[in-house]
């Protein structure tokens, strides 16, 4: 029923989200009834035909494609008629703005039309299944079903959560076959170098917690490491603007905070926010109008971060 609302809203040309909290209860109640059924049981004594229950639900999501028309430059409504093309024609497909583009330019006068979006065009159906995992074994069946279907999981883990770790996302078994694309190239400019810090410190905290001695080059990557980690955690209800993100994790990535008690950290990083703000808005405006960190933002956000060092007690 929610999925079919979604739908709806989908092809009304709005964006929705379904989320099925979760599938693992449904899985159950259907091996249950299956089993009553004298069905023939399979994997983990489920029935054959669940991983087609689960992708022929999940796979209702979808992103539909806008259609344009075009039409004259007094029109006052943001969303036309398939009619209301003064060419009569509808531009469809995956190229559709820019065949509608190229018919404009093509036309006499121009600059008396413009290019308008088809009502009930462009709808989105996004799901998010949540499935709950029995003692972390993230390979069971109906996991791996699901991780198989979707375009990659976060997987949250009790340790992380009680170790004050939050959100708990375990990194090395989260995936998202999306990847950057679904970032701006700012946060791909300062994600990459996070990516790698964060690598090369689990990868050192295992070895550190026999208590062996350390050069000082492990020493400072740990350290690194743990201050970035403090960076990530996010209280809840407590969304985080885009430039305040890519800011703060440039600094974390390029040892601003090395010397900061971890403590402290987010005392930090609020008043990083509210100096940047404060001082240097353009740089938080650069990042989000251009959704890049050019090189004369770079070396502005350089120079207040200097300025913040420096004074930051």
């Amino acid at each position: 029923a929610g999925c079919a609302i979604g739908e709806e809203f989908m092809e009304t040309g709005r964006d929705a989200l379904v989320i099925y909290d979760d599938l693992s209860k449904h899985a159950w109640a259907y091996r249950q009834v299956s089993l009553l059924l004298r069905r023939p049981p399979g994997r983990e004594a489920y029935p054959g035909d669940l991983f087609y229950l689960h992708s022929r639900l999940l796979e209702r999501a979808a992103r539909l494609a806008n259609h344009y028309v075009i039409v004259p430059k007094d029109f006052d409504a943001e969303e036309a008629e398939p009619g209301d093309g003064v060419d009569g024609k509808v531009y469809k497909g995956p190229l559709s703005r820019h065949d509608a583009e190229r018919a404009l330019k093509a036309m006499e006068n121009a600059a008396d039309y413009k290019i308008v979006k088809v009502k009930g065009t462009g709808g989105s159906l996004t799901a998010l299944p949540i499935i709950e995992t029995l003692l972390g074994d993230v390979s069971a069946y109906v996991p791996t079903n699901v991780i198989s279907i979707t375009d990659g999981q976060i997987y949250l883990e009790n340790n992380l959560f009680y170790a004050g770790i939050r959100p708990a996302v375990n990194v090395g078994l989260s995936v998202s076959r999306v990847g950057g694309d679904a970032q701006t190239k700012a946060m791909k400019q300062v994600a990459g170098r996070l990516r790698l810090d964060m690598a090369a410190f689990r990868e050192l905290a295992a070895f550190a917690q026999f208590g062996s001695d350390l050069d000082a080059a492990t020493q400072a990557r740990l350290n690194r490491g743990q201050h970035l980690q403090e960076i990530l955690k996010q209280p809840q209800y407590a969304p985080v603007p885009l430039e305040n993100q890519v800011i703060t994790i440039y600094a974390g990535t390029h040892g601003y905070a090395d010397d900061v008690p971890l403590e402290r950290m987010r005392e930090w990083e609020e008043a990083l926010n509210r100096f940047m703000a404060t001082s240097y808005p353009e740089v938080g405006k650069a990042i989000v109008e251009e959704g890049r960190i050019s090189d004369e933002t770079e070396a502005l956000m350089v120079k207040a971060l200097d300025e913040f060092k420096a004074g930051w007690r």
